[in-house]
């Protein structure tokens, strides 16, 4: 099966282009495409040679005869001999037209290949609309390619050294319904800075940019190469060409955080929150644990990098039988004791290298995990994360001690603050109900005083 979506859009030299989303299913090959062609190329093809078959063999060769006028394939017009419909057109051209319905020089996409193939995955293109992005370097086209299965791919056409040869990166892939269902209508709104979509559960709409999500840094920002978004000095937000400031960084043809970003970087350590993450993760001898760490960028490596305890060098992990380097993170098959340490995740992208995960793994003897799974009989249950700690060996019992203290301190001054805000409670209650009920006297007393002073009727 073979599915087609065409978008027109203005390229920076003020031509038009065509994207042409091409979906193919066939038996062995499962794949999709995204073609971008020009218009002044199908213009010239279309004002070339008719395809005709000539020869014995009925093979397709350029018309070497005379092309009736007005030429076929052209709007009837006043311009064009003055006819008003193709109703109107000469025999010669209708029987011409029959005859020739096909331009014998073929069209290649710019580029003579698609700018975005997939294959091997569990969706198909269905939907493409474009939006012409202004940025501090040029003009980029951004994709929005609905699939089958509800997602949307948000992709942006970079030049590497012209125009004419370009880069394909993916923004965001993100998934609009809440079921996977078929993506059968998308119009985009440069107004409302909205893309509605349609499917057979129903509409939905999603926003044109999303600078928040590519961090607080000015270097992911950058890595980012989102034309809707810059750094503007103190988070990524949405880039406007008339506003100037100096703090505001952008880079979307080379993404490079370290020319956009040195200047700025002592002031990002100051103002900004670290985003290393530290983790401790226990885990038990001869079993398998996960390390999860997946970078924001779609297109960043991830490398692995382990710390021996009281050992200040970092080594490398490379891809062994018991260690697994996935896209999500690192799977470690078979754990030993000496794999008890720090472990340091860090994503590299253009060059630049940032940390963005630190696990500090202890490994359980299996000796004494039977000691945490059946502990002993002891007077004083409140210390019973002692034999906890012995396990990985811990060395602050002392300071774990009195933090401990601490907080048990803290939840019987908390018990106590709440039962004697019950008591203000019940007490305010048991006022408010003498204060109803003499209020209630006092209206029956107003009554009866009334009544003894009221004059007869007659009156």
């Amino acid at each position: 099966s073979l599915s087609l979506s065409l978008s027109l859009s203005l390229s920076p030299s003020l031509s038009l282009s065509l994207s042409l989303s091409l979906s193919l299913s066939l038996n062995i090959f499962k794949g999709s495409a995204v073609c971008l062609y020009s218009m002044a190329d199908i213009r010239r093809v279309f004002l070339g040679p008719y395809a005709h078959r000539d020869g014995p063999n009925y093979q397709w060769v350029p018309f070497p005869g005379r092309v009736p006028y007005p030429r076929p394939g052209t709007c009837p017009s006043k311009t064009f001999g003055g006819f008003d419909s193709t109703k109107d057109l000469p025999d010669d051209v209708i029987t011409f037209a029959r005859g020739h319905p096909a331009m014998f020089n073929p069209i290649y996409p710019i580029n003579n290949r698609p700018i975005i193939v997939k294959t091997d995955t569990d969706y198909q293109f269905t939907q493409i609309v474009v939006d012409k992005v202004e940025a501090e370097d040029g003009q980029y086209d951004v994709m929005f390619i609905g699939t089958d299965m509800g997602k949307v791919l948000k992709v942006v056409s970079i030049p590497r050294g012209s125009w004419h040869d370009l880069e394909e990166v993916l923004l965001e892939e993100m998934t609009v319904f809440r079921e996977p269902t078929a993506i059968t209508a998308m119009e985009l709104s440069t107004k409302q800075q909205q893309l509605y979509l349609g499917s057979e559960l129903g509409i939905s709409q999603m926003p044109l940019h999303r600078c928040e999500v590519y961090g607080k840094a000015c270097a992911e920002c950058c890595l980012a190469r989102d034309p809707y978004c810059a750094w503007d000095g103190t988070e990524c937000s949405r880039y406007f060409p008339m506003a100037k400031r100096r703090t505001r960084r952008q880079d979307i043809r080379n993404g490079d955080p370290l020319t956009q970003c040195s200047d700025l970087q002592h002031h990002d350590n100051l103002n900004v929150q670290p985003t290393v993450l530290d983790k401790t993760v226990y885990a038990v001898e001869n079993s398998s644990t996960f390390l999860e760490c997946s970078p924001k960028s779609q297109r960043a490596l991830t490398y692995w990098q382990y710390q021996q305890v009281n050992d200040d060098r970092r080594q490398d992990i490379k891809a062994e039988d018991r260690f697994v380097r996935t896209e999500q993170g690192l799977l470690i098959r078979i754990l030993n004791k000496k794999d008890s340490g720090t472990y340091v995740c860090q994503a590299v992208e253009h060059g630049f290298m940032q940390t963005l995960l630190r696990v500090t793994l202890e490994v359980i003897d299996t000796e004494r995990l039977d000691e945490l799974i059946h502990p002993r009989e002891s007077s004083n249950q409140k210390l019973w994360y002692r034999d906890f700690l012995s396990l990985v060996n811990h060395p602050t019992l002392n300071s774990v001690d009195e933090f401990c203290e601490q907080v048990w301190k803290r939840e019987k001054k908390q018990r106590r603050q709440k039962a004697h805000l019950s008591q203000q409670v019940q007490l305010h209650q048991q006022q408010q109900g003498l204060w109803k009920h003499l209020q209630e006297r006092q209206k029956g007393r107003n009554r009866r005083t009334h009544e003894l002073e009221r004059a007869p009727r007659s009156v």
